[in-house]
């Protein structure tokens, strides 16, 4: 097999389930060295455990990425084990399913810290590194909520992903002369946790008949997109957000 991230260092955010794990695990099969963020311990620990039983390099650090301080933490630990970062992978986020009406200022911002003010602050701490070796790739994930709105989430959820696709293209923009590429992955609805745990199972199987490719996505589907656009195989594509939704948008 071509490892496309053989010698590259990563640091993925949200990888303790779902998407985020699936990200990681697939990037250490292509020779990445792992950094996995999330807020959940045990979770970590299980994805590292993972990715080092098939011969993997991975390290874990527990942190809330909405908080500046324990960004510069999270990188300032990827520096030290890893003397750089080659990708980014912008994954963490929460879902609310709150009615536009009732959602309380509380609850919109935890959205938007957990999926926005992450990908600023995580991104912005990664891009001086990046800078100075001339290289870099970050993938952030949004949703086709960010395009359209939400199948189960609220107007924060769908806000927070549109804000994601426009920072995307702001920051591509600025590091397309340092040769970093700044893309969005849109996934539609995935096979996660965190669907199963908002949604019932004839809930699944309605949205699953409504879809021109009829079931969910997978979480290695949407692995296999982000790594393309982490490796060398995507190198003239910046500011771009891919859709992966099995038909259900079409723009």
């Amino acid at each position: 097999m071509e490892r496309k991230l053989q010698g590259k260092s990563a640091v993925i955010t949200g990888a303790g389930q779902g998407m985020g794990k699936e990200i990681a695990k697939l990037f250490a099969q292509h020779g990445a060295k792992i950094v996995l963020n999330d807020l959940n311990e045990d979770r970590l620990k299980e994805t590292a455990a993972e990715i080092k039983a098939t011969g993997g390099e991975a390290i874990w650090v527990k942190a809330d990425i909405s908080r500046r301080e324990n960004v510069i933490s999270l990188i300032d630990k990827a520096r030290s084990a890893y003397a750089a970062v080659d990708v980014l992978v912008n994954n963490a986020g929460v879902l609310r399913s709150t009615p536009f009406l009732t959602i309380e200022e509380q609850e919109w911002d935890l959205v938007m810290d957990a999926n926005v003010r992450s990908v600023y602050l995580c991104t912005q701490a990664v891009l001086p590194m990046m800078m100075e070796n001339k290289r870099g790739k970050i993938v952030n994930i949004s949703s086709s909520a960010g395009k359209s709105v939400s199948t189960l989430g609220g107007a924060h959820y769908t806000t927070s992903k549109a804000a994601v696709l426009g920072m995307t293209r702001h920051v591509a923009k600025e590091m397309a002369p340092y040769n970093i590429n700044v893309n969005a992955v849109c996934p539609g609805l995935i096979d996660t946790e965190m669907v199963r745990s908002t949604c019932g199972p004839e809930q699944i199987a309605y949205y699953e008949s409504s879809f021109p490719i009829q079931r969910l996505g997978t979480a290695r589907e949407v692995a296999d997109l982000v790594l393309f656009l982490a490796s060398d195989d995507s190198s003239y594509i910046t500011g771009a957000s891919i859709d992966i939704n099995g038909g259900d948008l079409m723009i």
